[in-house]
């Protein structure tokens, strides 16, 4: 049995029939993927000075074992006595990038903020720390506390045309994708050397011919491009011949492509 008949989450992105098809990221996945890559995000609780209103804060935050966002808050920021009020939130990741932002993946985390329980604020404090380091001048002030989010439902958004709800339950099981770390470089080294690789890569496996061509997002089945083409711009997904586990089987696995797909452009 294939990986997309066991979860019928998993989505399949089909560029070249003669090849395996292999199965995309979860939509759990690529959340659970942002949310541990990312550092900064919008907070929104419930204003108690317009009941009913939501109220953004900017909030650096870390993660637990299970994906929950922790925070380092005070008590005299406005959002934790929000917080104290009424601990209905919810938490505004983005990925950062150039470009169109509305491009981007993007997820909103829905769910209630308590304080982290006495037993487990040993840990929350060491991934805090180990996150922000600068933090260790407030952490013990006496008005700052951790706080955690418990998701209840989340939004994803993974760019023009894909998006849907992720369930708590598939975020707080779902695997961070090993590329994640290594991401940001592939990204930038592609972008910077590889602009005619990538638009042969496109010509081959989405038959789509490109003037300027951009991969926007990798991960351990493949990568996504943004393309100019004569029509407009496009947006397509191409899948590795096998998975990536690391920057180095990516490279490997992008040059065969190239190397293969050169005879048949």
């Amino acid at each position: 049995m294939s990986t997309a008949e066991m979860d019928p989450s998993w989505k399949h992105a089909y560029t070249d029939p003669g090849i395996l098809q292999l199965p995309e990221p979860s939509y759990a996945e690529r959340v659970r993927t942002l949310i541990c890559v990312c550092t900064i995000a919008t907070l929104s609780t419930v204003s108690r000075k317009r009941p009913g209103y939501p109220f953004g804060s900017l909030m650096p935050y870390t993660i637990d074992a299970t994906g929950r966002p922790i925070f380092l808050i005070s008590n005299m920021a406005m959002h934790t006595q929000n917080l104290q009020a009424d601990p209905r939130a919810s938490l505004f990741v983005g990925q950062a990038g150039d470009g169109d932002p509305l491009g981007t993946a993007r997820a909103t985390l829905v769910g209630d903020v308590l304080p982290v329980p006495e037993d487990e604020v040993g840990e929350a404090r060491q991934r805090y720390l180990s996150r922000y380091d600068n933090s260790r001048s407030w952490v013990d002030f006496k008005d700052f506390g951790f706080y955690r989010l418990q998701p209840l439902d989340i939004y994803y958004v993974g760019g023009f045309g894909v998006m849907g709800w992720v369930t708590a339950e598939d975020y707080l099981s779902a695997k961070v994708d090993p590329l994640a770390d290594a991401a940001p470089g592939i990204l930038e080294h592609m972008n910077a050397d590889h602009v005619s690789a990538m638009m042969l890569l496109a010509k081959v496996h989405a038959s789509l011919d490109a003037t300027e061509a951009t991969m926007t997002a990798v991960d351990r089945l493949g990568f996504r491009l943004r393309l100019k083409t004569a029509d407009g711009m496009k947006g397509t997904r191409i899948n590795f011949l096998r998975e990536a586990q690391s920057a180095d089987e990516a490279r490997k696995v992008l040059v065969e492509m190239v190397r293969a797909a050169e005879p048949k452009a």
